[in-house]
Order: C-alpha cells, then sequence, then structure tokens
C-alpha cells in the first residue's frame, strides 16, 4: 500500500510540475509587469464594466484566497464600489493561469473551460449583487502610502520593508541594494523615469514565480497532491468514495467540505481528479473546484468586521446557490 502510494504521488508530480513551472512563470511576468494601480484605476467605477475588470483580473492575478482579501479590502477604502470588491474577492482565488493548466493536464479541456467561464459567470452574478447592498467605504490616508515604485527598476515595492534614501528633500525607496547603489550613483538618471533593464526586472519576475509563489501556496499543493495520491491509492478510501459520492450526497459533502476547509485553486484540481477517478460525481468534483478556493475561516472574519454580517452571509449563500447550480449544470452537459 506505501509502496502504491508513492507511485502514485510520483505519478501525479511527472504529470503536473511542466505545467506548474509555465504557471508560476506567467504569474511571474504578471506581477512584475502589470501595474497596481492599473487595477485600482479601473475597479472604482459604476456598471457593469468594473465588474467585468475585477473578475477577468481576478482570474489572471496569482493570489489566494487569504492574499486577495487586503487587496480588495485596499480598494474598497479607496471608494470601489462593493459589487467590484466581491466580484474580485470570488473571481481571484477561484481559479489563476496555475490552476488551469493543472487542470488542463489533470481534467481535460471541458473542465477547464467550464471553471473559467463559470467564474466569470460567478464574479458577475456575486457583483450586481454586491452593487445593491448598501456598506459604508472606509478610507484611510496611510493606505494609500504603503506601496512606492522603484525610480530604477520601476518595481512597486512596500514602503515599511523597502531600502530608502535621500535625495534633495525627498524620499525614495528601492527594491533591493543594488538599486538604491545604481541611483545614488547617478540620481538624475533615473528622475521622472525608471530604467527598462529587462535583465534586472526578469530576475523579478524569477524570484517572485519560483520563491515567493513557491512559498506562498507550496505547501497546499504538495497537501493537494499528497490527499488525491492517498484516495486515488488507498483502496478502502476509494471504495468509500466510490459507494457514497457517486449521486446526489457527492454534491452535499463538496459543498461543506469546500465551505469549512480551504484548498487553493491549484492544490484542489489533484485532489478532485482523485475523488473523480474513484467514482464521485463529476457535477460534485465541480462543486469542490468552485466552493474550495473561494472560502476560508479567514475570509469569512475579514468580510465580516470590512462589510457586516448581512454581507457575509449574502456571499456564503451565493457561493452556496451558484456552486451547486453550476456543478449540476455541468455533469448533464
Amino acid at each position: 500500500m506505501i509502496i502504491q502510494f508513492f507511485i502514485v504521488l510520483k505519478d501525479y508530480l511527472i504529470e503536473v510540475l511542466p505545467f506548474l513551472a509555465v504557471g508560476f512563470f506567467l504569474s511571474g511576468l504578471i506581477h512584475e509587469f502589470v501595474p497596481a494601480g492599473w487595477v485600482e484605476r479601473h475597479l472604482g467605477g459604476k456598471g457593469i464594466k468594473p465588474l467585468l475588470y475585477s473578475t477577468l483580473v481576478g482570474t489572471a492575478l496569482p493570489i489566494c484566497c487569504l492574499g486577495s482579501l487586503p487587496v480588495a479590502v485596499s480598494l474598497h477604502q479607496k471608494g470601489a464600489r462593493l459589487g467590484p470588491v466581491l466580484a474580485f474577492l470570488v473571481a481571484t482565488p477561484a481559479t489563476s493561469v496555475t490552476a488551469l493548466l493543472v487542470c488542463y493536464a489533470l481534467l481535460g479541456i471541458k473542465f477547464t473551460a467550464f471553471i473559467f467561464f463559470a467564474v466569470i459567470v460567478m464574479g458577475l452574478l456575486m457583483g450586481l449583487v454586491g452593487n445593491l447592498l448598501k456598506v459604508r467605504p472606509k478610507t484611510f490616508a496611510a493606505q494609500n502610502e504603503q506601496l512606492a515604485i522603484d525610480p530604477v527598476c520601476g518595481t512597486n515595492v512596500e514602503i515599511g520593508k523597502a531600502t530608502k534614501t535621500q535625495y534633495r528633500g525627498e524620499t525614495y525607496y528601492f527594491c533591493c541594494s543594488h538599486c538604491q547603489q545604481a541611483f545614488e550613483s547617478r540620481p538624475q538618471e533615473y528622475l521622472g523615469t525608471y530604467s527598462k533593464n529587462i535583465a534586472h526586472r526578469l530576475k523579478h519576475v524569477f524570484k517572485y514565480a519560483f520563491v515567493d509563489m513557491v512559498k506562498e501556496i507550496g505547501p497546499e499543493l504538495l497537501l493537494g497532491l499528497v490527499l488525491a495520491a492517498l484516495v486515488a491509492a488507498i483502496t478502502p478510501v476509494g471504495k468509500f468514495v466510490g459507494d457514497y459520492f457517486s449521486g446526489g450526497f457527492g454534491y452535499i459533502f463538496s459543498l461543506i467540505f469546500g465551505l469549512m476547509m480551504y484548498i487553493c485553486s491549484t492544490a484542489s484540481v489533484p485532489l478532485v481528479h482523485a475523488f473523480i477517478s474513484q467514482g464521485m460525481n463529476i457535477g460534485a468534483g465541480m462543486v469542490l473546484l468552485i466552493a474550495g478556493p473561494v472560502t476560508s475561516w479567514g475570509t469569512m472574519l475579514v468580510l465580516r468586521k470590512e462589510f457586516g454580517s448581512k454581507t457575509l452571509l449574502t456571499y456564503l449563500m451565493l457561493i452556496s446557490a451558484m456552486a451547486l447550480a453550476l456543478g449540476y449544470c455541468f455533469s448533464i452537459i
């Protein structure tokens, strides 16, 4: 049994790692070259366009459920309506470039296409309902001062963690000592614009993709693969899944499991693959793919604190209803 477990785990790793590498690299490019200011400018207006922007940007950004919370709260504090904020909170953790690639590798094009469009539908519906809720925006001037732009390479840096230097009464912040030294030696060269040193920026791409991102979701991803290998390798577990989750009970299990236990979008894919391979209804598998990544205890606590119990209850009810409806639709197409 132990040997079988490691054989299955090895097969999962061989199948998933190439797609993970591509996904991590694309995430690094997005993080480095998509300006944060562009995101903020397009999420604060009225109408359907901010909801669409929030949803589409959320599907691409490499941020997990917990990582999206400070971004969403900051957007709301800067005046974004509740609709785009809730759409962002749904779409961002529900999927990502990495998750879609892994989903294609393990579950095929049908699952991948459906989850992508399902997330867009969920984000838009959540945003429309969110715009109907009355929540007073919070504004804190200090929030606008948390980020600065490195004048040398153009990287967004956190003021509290960045190195800094003074020049003609102004404070400039840097992503690393290399940029600080370059600025101090030739400050006039970097004032008003930043260097387009592609090699330097690519260094940040690789650091974010294969160091920061691995630290962020690596443990959860590994846990998801281990759980998937256990489900696939241990006969009693597989028999239990086949006996009880092949019908309607699988939907209830997936919804409750997904709401109560947070699993990142990438790590949930191998787990769902293992469940389905042992007999779970594919619709129930889709419910788990949808509900698992977008909820966590952290999400619930922050939503309640920042937006109130009414918003939290509405959020959970809509997630549950849409996950079940979309899962059932997937099972019959």
